[in-house]
């Protein structure tokens, strides 16, 4: 009888295993584990701009007027010193244009009147305006002093006596 009762146990053992093993419900394996977190997105870019700090768009203002020049997603760098060759990338030094526009990108900037370079890396300088409206283009140029699209920008100052 004690045969028959381990015998029976064991059946039912089996059984259970069986039924456990064709169940409907997928089996639990490594590659049903919760999926490790996706990598964070990169940082977006920054957006790449030129712009006067000061004076304001439009200021009434006094000579020598004070001209600071800030720039975003472009490290502003001197020009190297000797003979430069090639631009590096993603670098550039400020430039700016008294009453002109900005040039097409591309276009090397002309080391005369009416531009004044900044090839040494500064983002300031008290200029001497006549009396009167004045408008102001400070583009960004590479180590060659060409153009990059879209770091250019205008505003315009009346200049009392």
């Amino acid at each position: 009888m004690k045969r028959t009762i381990l015998s029976g146990l064991a059946a039912v053992a089996g059984a259970m295993l069986i039924a456990a093993c064709s169940s409907d419900k997928p089996a639990e394996t490594a590659s049903s584990a919760p999926a490790a977190a996706a990598p964070a997105a990169a940082p977006a870019a920054a957006a790449k701009r030129v712009f006067f700090v000061e004076p304001a768009d439009g200021a009434t203002v006094k000579s020598p007027v004070h001209l600071k020049f800030g720039v975003e997603g472009v490290e502003l760098s001197p020009v190297p010193t000797g003979e430069v060759a090639t631009a590096r990338p993603n670098m550039g030094h400020h430039h700016v244009g008294v009453d002109t526009e900005c040039l097409p990108p591309g276009t090397v900037i002309p080391k005369a009147a009416p531009w004044v370079h900044f090839g040494n890396g500064s983002s300031d300088i008290d200029m001497q305006l006549t009396p009167g409206q004045h408008k102001l283009a400070l583009e960004l140029g590479d180590d060659l002093h060409t153009t990059i699209a879209g770091l250019c920008t205008t505003i315009n100052v009346n200049v009392t006596p």
